[in-house]
């Protein structure tokens, strides 16, 4: 059974873009041997029709909904006023990177809050200090306020990722699990790149937009707490160490934290550099948005393309593209539409690199190690994007506004030349022993734990049918 075809055992995922981080995960999943029940064993409390599990988790898509558009605007709001008021551009990097350094916390310290206290307390505490949070950006104008208002909001973050993945991993079945984790982030990504366009409705060197970021993420308490849901019982994987990972796939682990170093970079530098090429408010909040749409134009073509071929060239192809497109682009400049079109391209090729590093990671592992092994890649990738803003700020610092591209060409370079000395030390996967893709965005290891378990639930299901 463990080397029969493999087949795709979650409906299609309908293409997404990037999530909190920027990033797209796509999990193998690998014909099992049988006993696999947890993902089912949960799926049975859950709702048994699609009607049902939407008509339970409306409250939280909603909440979600609104919560990103708090973050995706809060994100480019802060790299406009920090250069508004005058932060060297190294010092920016650091306040944006220190998101990321909050979220690898919170991933930790937030399944310890949820156990003890529960999901509505978590989620409705968290969500109350990230719209505190966003205040005090406008209120205290200095970078030792706003480094520690960074890594609080990324603490929160990650609980509420934690919070709500876990909740509609609840409501589902192994049926429907699949579609309303899709739905769930196509609400996510809709979000974060709305938020880029509310940067239109105010001047962000004045505190609205700092007002209207604390209010939508207060708005996403209502619908949480009206809802009559109970809540779920809380689960989360064990976590595979980052040595045991790497030395079963170094490929996957390094082009995880070099995708993530990438993808933190773009979302937390690139309305930086933006404004540093002379675009104006309307033309930056563009620029950002295409690279989520270059996201959701690509990934779900990459995807089939890394199914059918080599994947580990599909992910050597892919990333020196992204780096191509990189070196483009500061060649390029800001004339007319060049930038928006690169970037479009660029995130395309950048955010669904981060699949492919989890795709060929899980094409290594054993079907009971990767629900285990998903919190090991969740923190690879965080730990990359801690970096991103901190290396794209020192390079923009000494080259100018052209270093944040060069340096994410450079970044992708690096991977595609690790990748091409991976092969003369390891034969490629037989293709017929490659999984197929479900695609997910990177938030928490709960949703992709939640993916391979309900795979792996259901590939028990068709084996325990053609036993019988």
């Amino acid at each position: 059974a463990q080397h029969s075809a493999f087949r795709r055992v979650l409906p299609p995922a309908t293409p997404v873009g990037a999530g909190g981080t920027g990033a797209v995960q796509i999990l193998m999943a690998r014909n099992a041997p049988l006993g696999h029940k947890a993902a089912d064993r949960r799926g049975r409390r859950g709702a048994r029709t699609m009607r049902e599990a939407l008509t339970g988790s409306w409250a939280l898509f909603l909440g979600v909904a609104l919560l990103m558009l708090g973050h995706g605007l809060q994100g480019s709001l802060l790299g406009l006023r920090a250069t508004l008021e005058g932060f060297p551009t190294a010092l920016t990097g650091i306040v944006m990177s220190a998101y990321f350094a909050g979220f690898l916390a919170g991933s930790v310290l937030a399944p310890r809050a949820v156990r003890r206290v529960g999901h509505v307390r978590v989620f409705a505490a968290l969500a109350s200090l990230v719209s505190t949070a966003a205040l005090m950006h406008a209120v205290f104008v200095n970078p030792a306020t706003w480094v520690a208002m960074r890594v609080l909001t990324g603490v929160c973050l990650a609980g509420l990722y934690v919070v709500a993945e876990s909740w509609l991993n609840d409501r589902a079945t192994n049926e429907t699990r699949g579609q309303v984790l899709s739905i769930y982030m196509v609400i996510m990504t809709g979000g974060l790149g709305g938020g880029q366009l509310l940067l239109n409705l105010a001047d962000p060197a004045g505190f609205e937009l700092f007002i209207l970021t604390s209010a939508l993420v207060s708005l996403a308490l209502v619908p949480m707490l009206l809802s009559a849901s109970p809540a779920p019982a809380f689960d989360t994987p064990a976590q595979v160490g980052i040595r045991q990972l790497y030395a079963m796939s170094p490929l996957g682990v390094i082009g995880c934290m070099g995708t993530g170093l990438s993808t933190g970079a773009v979302v937390g530098m690139g309305a930086v550099y933006a404004e540093g090429i002379g675009l104006s408010l309307a033309q930056i909040s563009l620029f950002m948005a295409m690279a989520f749409l270059g996201a959701v134009v690509f990934q779900w073509p990459i995807g089939q393309v890394s199914d059918r071929f080599d994947r580990r060239r599909v992910l050597t192809i892919v990333t020196f593209l992204a780096a191509a497109a990189a070196t483009a682009a500061a060649l390029a400049g800001a004339g007319g539409w060049a930038p928006f079109v690169i970037m479009c391209i660029f995130g395309g090729l950048a955010f669904p690199m981060y699949a492919l590093c989890i795709a060929h990671t899980n094409d290594f592992l054993e079907p009971e190690q990767m629900v285990a092994a998903s919190s090991g890649l969740v923190f690879a990738g965080g730990a990359g994007a801690i970096f991103g803003p901190v290396t794209v700020a020192a390079t923009m610092s000494i080259v100018g506004p052209a270093g944040f591209f060069w340096c994410l060409a450079a970044v992708h370079a690096a991977i595609g030349a690790f990748a091409l000395w991976r092969m003369t030390r390891r034969p490629a996967m037989p293709l017929d022993e490659q999984g197929t893709c479900v695609i997910l965005t990177r938030t928490s290891a709960v949703a992709t734990a939640a993916a391979v378990e309900t795979a792996l639930g259901q590939m028990d299901e068709e084996g325990e049918g053609a036993a019988g």
